[in-house]
């Protein structure tokens, strides 16, 4: 696929591209309503590591990359997940691909599942792509061929919309967190705290990989042992306690959410909404996954930084490129999926380890500073205050909380930064 038009859509800072989309109009006389040929094409690492060597057995021992705040620890050697498999343009590079005939209205006409080889004809960062949505004319891209990039991602914009409108009709959460980032100096101390939130061209990424996941875990998982990426229901007591909370301050005694603060009672609801909801796990046992409210769903988009994505491949490959009657070993597989779903955590735990890390490295210029924000969370020996500028969370201890008063998730209170300790990332404030 080399001369069909395809281009990558990453952050700007981004050097591996595991992931690029192709698009062309299909032109026929049968029917009046418009449809495309959309290509969803993923890094072919299965090719590049195979199993039982040292390279597969490191990768699967990480499970996943982890993207600490001042450096990123690849899953793979930087050879292959920045040169040997990304998909950087005006290179030929191996994939594996689902292709998609869709019409105007987003409905899947038919698909196919297949390696291709293809040349990424442009590299874009969500900003420029998002540009392009929203009607600018200027975006500078690296590509001669701008007319057909704002042709397709117009057309895709659309189609995401679609796709991602029905989704959430069946019920799918739409919980989306801002993304906190720090830009730090040249000797790694951070300057400034910063927030970057999903937006269309993100949304239109995030549709086509959810398709492609989605249609790989129907059309390969069927009555074979497979690697689902499963979320169960989640916990119906806690989701009683979000209803209860969000009645007592929407109800008919809102009259208390005066002593609220507005964002930061979003911020509690979506916090506890969030607490309720079981974990995301690999397993191969299909229970379907209750946030995207999907039957079946899988991860095929990422094999450069997850090792199930990895397994995926490894399995498409084996039950339906080959046309061998394979069956894998389930017992085996589940064993892996528990690896990779802990190695998972650890990795999501090291992330927020650094976050707060960070945080208490900021604040620590800060100390002596007033600040607003609202009461993220009630212990025993305290109260947690998210502030509202920078999302940094600290304690004030019981012992400095003063006169008994009653204080509720949500409250809006304004707080002095009292002290840091940067080894442990723990912040101190007291009542301003």
């Amino acid at each position: 696929m080399r001369e069909t038009f395809t281009f990558t859509i990453d952050p700007a800072d981004a050097k591996d591209f595991d992931d690029a989309i192709s698009f062309e109009r299909v032109e026929s006389q049968e029917s009046i309503v418009e449809s495309y040929q959309i290509g969803v094409h993923i890094a072919d690492v299965s090719f590049y590591v195979k199993p039982g060597t040292k390279i597969d057995d490191q990768a699967y021992q990480r499970g996943t990359s982890v993207y600490l705040v001042d450096r990123v620890i690849p899953m793979l050697p930087e050879e292959l997940c920045n040169d040997k498999c990304s998909l950087r343009p005006g290179e030929d590079k191996l994939c594996m691909s689902v292709i998609f005939t869709m019409d105007a209205h987003a409905r899947v006409l038919k698909y196919k599942v297949c390696r291709t080889v293809i040349r990424s004809d442009a590299r874009l960062n969500y900003d420029q792509a998002q540009a392009i949505i929203e009607g600018s004319n200027s975006v500078e891209t690296s590509s001669s061929r701008d007319s057909e990039i704002t042709n397709a991602l117009l057309t895709l914009h659309s189609l995401a919309s679609q796709l991602r409108a029905e989704r959430i009709a069946n019920g799918a959460l739409t919980i989306e967190q801002e993304e906190m980032r720090f830009r730090l100096d040249a000797h790694g101390h951070p300057t400034e705290i910063y927030f970057e939130s999903p937006n269309e061209a993100h949304h239109l990424i995030e549709e086509f990989m959810l398709l492609a996941n989605k249609t790989i875990a129907k059309a390969v998982g069927s009555g074979r042992p497979f690697v689902y990426r499963v979320h169960d229901l989640p916990d119906a007591d806690k989701l009683d306690e979000v209803e209860r909370f969000k009645k007592q301050y929407t109800g008919k005694r809102g009259s208390r959410y005066a002593a609220k603060s507005t964002e930061g009672l979003r911020r509690a609801i979506e916090m506890l909404t969030i607490r309720a909801q079981a974990k995301a796990v690999y397993s191969t046992y299909n229970i379907g996954h209750y946030g995207l409210a999907f039957s079946h769903y899988t991860h095929f988009t990422s094999p450069i930084r997850r090792y199930p994505d990895l397994m995926v491949h490894r399995l498409v490959e084996k039950y339906i490129l080959t046309g061998k009657k394979v069956e894998m070993n389930r017992e085996e597989m589940e064993l892996m999926c528990e690896h990779c779903s802990a190695c998972e955590q650890d990795a999501a735990q090291a992330e927020r380890d650094s976050i707060k890390q960070y945080q208490a490295l900021w604040m620590s210029d800060h100390i002596g500073e007033i600040h607003t924000g609202y009461i993220s969370g009630i212990t025993d020996f305290g109260l947690f205050v998210q502030l509202d500028d920078n999302r940094c969370e600290g304690l004030i201890h019981i012992s400095k909380i003063g006169d008994i008063k009653r204080y509720n998730l949500g409250d809006a209170v304004t707080v002095k930064i009292e002290n840091v300790d940067i080894n442990r990332s723990l912040i101190d404030f007291v009542f301003a």
